[in-house]
């Protein structure tokens, strides 16, 4: 396999306090440019934080689902993350959901889903990249990352590494359109040039090239970063 994802990014006004953060409520380490987490374990995701001068101001197209063993324990990361900056937020969720919709210090949205949940079951601590997104675009990532589909159902799809870990998922239409709010990013490494080419024949774009990385943009107009290894 000559591509593989390597990271998720976040956009950050304030990079080092939103790794401390996430360092805290996932209790990962932090690495010695002080704003990366490390993988807890050898299926997780490196998570970084790049600095941006544009505010968040509304919802974003990503966002990350937390998974939890047991009532306590899903209590327990609620009030770990609200200690930590975080807040509770309100995106319509109804009485009768079992999952805890929250937002980071910068108004990340994120998820801290109830245990049994079947779906996410040995995925991990971070079980999801859940995406407001198109079955197009699962396809592209299926085929871009070799991951194969695991979800594919109601024009929704999720896919997930042979390795296992963490799934990414795409929720369907309609897709809320791209915005300086989407603040979450895939980062991929390769091993040859090549895989440029072969992003772009299936079906992404160019977008430009900064710090020595391939910037480009999935179906759905997400922008992802490429680099080699």
């Amino acid at each position: 396999m000559t591509v593989r994802l390597h990271a998720v990014r976040f956009d950050a006004n304030d990079p080092t306090r939103l790794a401390e953060f996430w360092a805290g409520v996932l209790r990962r380490e932090i690495a010695e440019d002080g704003i990366t987490l490390l993988p807890g374990t050898a299926t997780d995701l490196a998570i970084r934080f790049d600095r941006t001068a544009t505010a968040k101001t509304g919802l974003g197209r990503a966002h990350l689902d937390l998974t939890s063993g047991s009532a306590a324990n899903q209590n327990e990361i609620v009030q770990r993350a609200l200690d930590l900056g975080g807040r509770h937020l309100d995106i319509s969720q109804t009485p009768d959901d079992q999952h805890v919709v929250l937002a980071d210090p910068e108004g990340n949205e994120f998820c801290v889903i109830e245990p049994g949940n079947k779906f996410l079951a040995g995925c991990g601590a971070v079980g999801a990249f859940n995406w407001d997104g198109s079955q197009q675009v699962g396809y592209f990532w299926s085929r871009a990352l070799h991951w194969p589909l695991v979800w594919d159902q109601d024009e929704q799809t999720a896919i997930q590494s042979p390795e296992g870990g963490m799934k990414i998922a795409w929720g369907g239409p309609p897709v809320r359109p791209a915005s300086t709010n989407d603040r979450l990013h895939m980062e991929l490494e390769a091993d040859t040039g090549a895989e440029v080419d072969r992003l772009i024949t299936l079906g992404a774009t160019r977008v430009g090239h900064e710090d020595a990385e391939a910037v480009l943009a999935d179906p759905d107009g997400n922008q992802f970063r490429l680099r080699r290894r």
